[in-house]
């Protein structure tokens, strides 16, 4: 199985912070991870704490880990399914939003 990484960033629609994390954290994050091949997923709040000075457009990064060796269909099945009764989209969250597949090119490597 290949291992690929799934990066989305987003922000919660305005004065909808807590409905947002609540979606997307336990209904979300579920309903993504019911897709074959989706076999984990996290999610982090941006640092006060940041090398670069602002602006700093996304507050909320989820990261999550696919194991497949038909990408294409995962992500097929991912589009057909967003926006159903099987992966409802709140609207807490902000239109606005990134996300890409990126692919190992290296092994995990740990310090010292």
């Amino acid at each position: 199985m290949t291992k690929h990484v799934f990066v989305v960033l987003t922000n919660a629609a305005s004065g909808k912070e807590d409905a947002y994390n609540d979606w997307y954290t336990n209904q979300h994050i579920p309903d993504v991870l019911a897709i074959p091949g989706l076999v984990a997923a996290q999610r982090f709040t941006l640092s006060a704490d940041q090398r670069a000075a602002p602006p700093h457009p996304y507050k909320y990064l989820a990261l999550y880990e696919i194991e497949t060796d038909d990408l294409k269909g995962v992500l097929a099945t991912l589009n057909e399914r967003a926006g159903t009764s099987a992966m409802v989209i709140s609207d807490a969250i902000d239109q606005q939003r990134l996300a890409w597949i990126y692919t190992p090119i290296t092994e995990r490597i740990e310090a010292g």
